[in-house]
Parts: structure tokens; C-alpha cells; sequence
């Protein structure tokens, strides 16, 4: 559904170079009080685009403007002076420009919060494998103790009599 155009505001075409707000304004407040006036800039040149908006306070000022200034002359050229039209975006309903302003910046903070869970859960497996390499290296460490300390000699009865004989040579003769 279109949204009903503002009667409050005038589009005023047909400017002349050398007009700026400052004189659309004067030709205009004999009408109404004004609450806006705004000259759109050409981007490469920096002029405006022969046309502007006139907003007035009052929709009854608005309508006497229009039937007051429409084929007026200001600076020599002939204006066209009608209510403005709503802005139609490229793209229509279904197009990018029909997303809310803040459908990128919640994109971006969604992905954000993905990224830093995927952050977390990354430094979670990390340290997890690292642990298990730790316990790993310990139990190895533990079995490579285990085999030192299992040759005793009191458990075996040839180490045990091959020590004593050592020990007392005079004893087997």
C-alpha cells in the first residue's frame, strides 16, 4: 500500500542556477509559514538539480503556494509548482531498500555472535584435546616408570640367590 503523499509539501521545478534555499524560501514565505526548504545537490557537480521542496507548517499554505507560484517566473525561468510525491526506491517491495535500515546492522550482530561462538567453541575443543594429550603423556610417563621399577629382585628367586652369592662369595664354598 503507497503511503498518501504529504500536502504540506510542494515540489518546485524549473530553478534557475543561480537559486538557493535562501531565495526559494523568500519567494515562498509570502504564502505560509515554512517549516523546510531543501535544494537536492547533483553529486558530481555540487549545484543543485533545478528543483527543490518546499515543506509549509500549514496544508492550507501549501495549497495557496502551489496556486500562487505554479507558472510563476523566478529568475527568469517558468516554475512548475506541485505537491511532492512520495520517494520511490528501486527495488520495490521485495528489493534490498525495502529493509528496514537496521536488517544490515542485525545481520552484521548476528553474524558477530556466530563468529564469537564459533571463537568459543574453538578454544573449548582446544583445550579439551589438550587435556587429553596431557592425561595421554601421563600415563605414559606412568608405564614407562612401572617398567624401571619392575625388575625387583625379590620377586625373582635366580636374581635373588645370583645377588646373595655376589654378596657373600665365601658363603658357597
Amino acid at each position: 500500500m503507497a503511503a498518501p503523499h504529504q500536502k504540506n509539501t510542494l515540489y518546485v521545478g524549473g530553478l534557475e542556477e543561480n537559486v538557493n534555499e535562501a531565495i526559494l524560501h523568500a519567494a515562498f514565505i509570502p504564502f505560509g509559514d515554512i517549516k523546510d526548504v531543501t535544494t537536492p545537490l547533483d553529486q558530481a557537480t555540487q549545484k543543485h538539480r533545478s528543483f527543490g521542496f518546499v515543506t509549509f507548517l500549514d496544508k492550507d499554505d501549501a495549497a495557496a503556494a502551489m496556486d500562487n507560484m505554479n507558472n510563476a517566473e523566478l529568475y527568469g525561468r517558468v516554475l512548475t509548482v506541485n505537491y511532492a510525491q512520495p520517494i520511490r526506491i528501486k527495488g520495490g517491495e521485495q528489493g534490498w531498500a525495502s529493509q528496514p535500515i537496521w536488517a544490515d546492522a542485525d545481520t552484521w550482530f548476528e553474524r558477530q555472535q556466530q563468529e564469537e561462538e564459533m571463537q568459543r567453541l574453538q578454544v573449548e575443543q582446544q583445550a579439551i584435546a589438550r587435556k587429553a594429550g596431557e592425561e595421554e603423556r601421563k600415563k605414559l610417563t606412568e608405564e614407562r616408570e612401572g617398567e624401571v621399577e619392575e625388575p625387583e629382585e625379590n620377586n625373582d628367586p635366580m636374581a635373588k640367590a645370583e645377588s646373595e652369592a655376589l654378596a657373600n662369595p665365601d658363603a658357597s664354598r
